[in-house]
């Protein structure tokens, strides 16, 4: 008896002991909102007010100090996310993740992300050097000063206290969203590279099919050409889906789906007679969210909007005269190359020039828990040689030959960080125009208005020129040694696109098409399919003057014409069973909304996802999981379905020698099938069946979310409308656990209203401010995201704002 009272009495200790410390560190970890702080570096005070979502305003006495301040709060609110951005830069993962992140090391440090940094550091004019050193201050005075534990992932992860944030740090992080929002163009190399394996040309035409109303590119038989250059499947190919596999986004994962929305209505359309702009970057969802907002002002400057945890600046939003966006472009900005090894001598390779010595060095990479790993990287004078990072030499079995990265955004000098600082201040749409000159990192669709009434959109980013006698136009990886392949420079800013003042008075972009067949320079063959822009364009005419009710309004739009188009295709659709004669009877009335309270739009998915792999299954044969199971194939199912891909008959399955299967065939039996299997996962028939309990929005957490009992407490949830091809959108994961799950959405939606910038503009993130998941910011912004609802877009003021005083030491 006495001891199990002693038992007892330990146990209830146990319990006591370990509530208490749960709570004291809930508490302790929480940085100081209010009250005074003295830190070091600081050349004059600070204020930062702060509102009930923990939105900072930061004041200061000068731009340098407003940088220092957003230093400061960012590493308040999101330490362990800068922790993680910086990392990912460097390729240091393995030191606090283990074995598990060593891929992703290896690929950033053969990239060369991080030596890239440095090397644009360099280059940086002084201004922009003060700012980015002012910011890099105000984080490591936090560092300096910070009381209580860290962040609860140190504890986890069992790293060890934050190194000096340094500019480096900065400008990697900013080339990691840079590479996650230009490597669909070298993943599509990747991808006919292998599938040319298996089908022919017009095959591979079919599987990815021309812009609508547009041709299939014309290229050279590059099939051809592999086959003659004696390219094996079991060896380039295996190693080329490999790579697309580790590269990593933002998300540490492929995606097809960086997208964005964004649209300017002119003052000749809105009710205030002056412009309006809206927003929303479609990226990976993450917890915390990928943005923090915040408002700066310093003589000279007053501006609010969304930043990233790590780099100083604004980089969308608006200040007391422009307002400003962005959607990605999708330009071409990588090129993929096979480079000849030489036969006698594996350090050289093949140039125009003849051979040539490959650029090498050696990384190492510390694992925890483990040996660090020596890493051979090499380089040509294309850029470094992907080949071989999974599986050391095995990614190529073909010893003749290695692939090489070329990439714009790996150019030893980059003005992106004046570009933003310029734009922060800029006072007219000319002027935003200017700053956006100098923004060479990325391609993005730059959306801008000002209160005089100007709209305009122009294309940043360095536009790689590709001769007149290049004839695989970057859609496929091209012979290094030919010389008719490489870049001729980058197209000059005056060449680019741009748009300003249009008669109808609206500029739509969302990652369509952004030229017509006139526009003379090359930029892409891969873009994105139309929906959401002309989802966009029939909204806005479906009024003659526009407020900012209204496109919120267009932000929450969620019916899926593609969704229509493909039921189209299928109406006469004829199910066998009873289950299945409900559905198709339901999707024939439906209008095709994505409303996560409907069966259909769960229906249609599942629907879609038997009958693409009845369709290709046989065609694609061991590729299917990861070219069709586990992708987007909305354009190649329109494409076969519609009657124009006549490469060969993709419904007719070639295992069947005595049978020749028809499209019609196989979405009658595909369609019993996905109601059936729902039925029996959920228990319920097709009327119970709801979208939004299989279509969840999932921000994931870095790492935790990879730990089974950790993430469903650290990473948010919640169920979602829309699909891939809605205005709200909410692409689907496809992946083979959770395919109906999204996990890319509108990261941010921000609506500005260029009558009234200070008192009628709005916006709204995916998650909260904090990082931390036992502050009540962690979540803030969830339910409003979910529900497409808004905070006004103004500066904390008044009693209502946690002051929070930063004053030299």
């Amino acid at each position: 008896m006495r001891a199990a009272r002693i038992v007892g009495f330990i146990l209830a200790f146990a319990i006591v002991g370990g509530i208490a410390l749960f709570l004291w560190f809930r508490q302790a970890s929480q940085p100081a909102h209010e009250g005074t702080i003295r830190v070091p570096l600081l050349q004059q005070s600070i204020r930062v007010e702060r509102d009930a979502h923990g939105v900072p305003h930061v004041i200061a006495a000068s731009e340098q100090d407003a940088a220092f301040g957003l230093g400061y709060v960012h590493a308040q609110d999101r330490l362990w996310q800068m922790e993680m951005n910086r990392r990912i830069a460097a390729g240091r993962l393995s030191e606090v993740l283990g074995v598990a992140a060593l891929d992703t090391d290896k690929f950033l440090r053969t990239v060369g992300i991080r030596r890239a940094a440095e090397r644009i550091h360099a280059s940086l004019d002084a201004e922009s050097r003060a700012i980015a050193d002012a910011y890099s201050a105000g984080v490591n005075a936090f560092l300096a000063t910070r009381s209580g534990p860290l962040p609860l992932e140190f504890l986890l992860t069992r790293a060890a206290a934050p190194e000096p944030w340094t500019a480096v740090d900065s400008i990697g992080w900013s080339l990691v969203m840079a590479w996650d929002l230009a490597r669909y163009s070298h993943t599509m190399e990747l991808r006919r590279l292998e599938l040319a394996q298996r089908f022919s040309l017009d095959e591979l035409n079919d599987i990815y099919p021309p812009y609508p109303g547009e041709s299939p590119p014309a290229t050279a038989d590059y099939v051809e050409l592999y086959r003659l250059m004696g390219l094996r499947q079991a060896g380039v190919f295996e190693g080329a889906r490999r790579l697309a596999s580790t590269a990593p986004g933002v998300a540490l994962g492929a995606s097809d789906d960086v997208g964005s929305n964004g649209w300017i209505a002119a003052g000749s359309r809105t009710v205030s007679g002056k412009p309006l702009l809206a927003n929303d970057p479609h990226l990976g969802l993450s917890t915390p969210s990928l943005w923090y907002f915040a408002a700066l002002s310093a003589p000279g400057l007053n501006v609010i909007g969304a930043t990233l945890p790590g780099v100083p600046g604004i980089l969308i939003g608006h200040n007391d005269r422009i307002a400003w966006g962005f959607t990605n472009t999708g330009v071409d900005q990588q090129d993929l190359y096979i480079e000849r090894v030489n036969p006698d001598n594996a350090d050289e390779y093949a140039t125009p020039e003849g051979w040539a010595s490959f650029a090498q060095r050696t990384e190492i990479i510390r694992v925890k828990g483990q040996a660090d790993v020596e890493l051979a990287v090499r380089e040509t004078r294309h850029g470094p040689v992907l080949s071989g990072l999974v599986a050391a030499d095995k990614a190529l079995a073909n010893p003749k030959f290695v692939l090489a990265l070329r990439w714009s955004a790996l150019e030893p000098d980059d003005a992106s960080f004046a570009a933003i600082r310029a734009l922060n201040k800029a006072r007219s749409a000319d002027e935003a125009e200017a700053a956006l000159a100098q923004f060479q990192l990325v391609t993005q669709s730059a959306m801008f208005a000002d209160v005089d009434g100007q709209i305009g959109m122009v294309v940043t980013g360095r536009i790689p020129v590709r001769r007149q006698d290049n004839d695989l136009h970057g859609v496929a990886p091209a012979p290094g040694w030919d010389a008719r392949y490489d870049w001729s420079g980058y197209l000059p800013f005056d060449q680019v696109p741009r748009v300003r003042n249009p008669a109808s008075g609206v500029i739509v972009t969302a990652n369509n098409r952004i030229v017509g067949p006139e526009y003379p320079h090359h930029l892409t063959h891969d873009w994105f399919l139309p929906y959401r822009a002309r989802r966009i364009e029939q909204l806005l005419q479906e009024r003659a003057r526009h407020d900012a009710s209204t496109f919120k309004s267009i932000q929450s739009d969620i019916r899926s014409q593609a969704a229509l188009d493909l039921m189209e295709r299928l109406k006469d659709t004829r199910p066998l069973t009873e289950a299945g004669r409900d559905a198709i009877a339901r999707l024939l009335r439906w209008d095709g909304r994505m409303d996560p309270d409907r069966p259909e739009p769960l229906i249609f998915h599942a629907w879609m996802r038997v009958l693409k792999n009845r369709i290709f299954e046989d065609d694609f044969g061991p590729l299917t999981a990861d070219y069709i199971d586990a992708a987007e194939r909305t354009p190649l199912l329109l494409h076969v379905l519609s009657g124009q891909a006549h490469a060969r008959d993709w419904c007719d399955d070639r295992r069947t020698e005595h049978r020749v299967e028809g499209c019609a065939t196989l979405a009658a039996e595909a369609l019993d099938a996905a109601v059936a299997a729902l039925a029996s996962e959920s228990g319920r028939d097709v009327a119970g069946l709801r979208w939004g309990e299989a279509h969840l929005a999932i921000g994931e957490h870095r790492p935790l979310s990879s730990i089974g009992w950790l993430a469903r407490l650290v990473e948010l949830r919640t169920p979602f409308p829309g699909d891939t091809y809605t205005v709200n959108v909410g692409a689907l994961s496809h992946r083979p656990a959770a395919p109906f799950t999204t996990r890319h959405a509108a990261s941010l939606r921000a609506v500005h209203d260029l009558a009234a910038l200070g008192t009628n503009s709005y916006w709204v993130q995916s998650t909260g401010q904090s990082g931390s998941p036992f502050s009540d910011q962690y979540a803030s912004m969830l339910p409003l995201w979910r529900d497409v609802k808004y905070l006004p877009m103004r500066a904390a003021a008044g009693r209502e704002a946690l002051v929070l005083e930063l004053r030299p030491k």
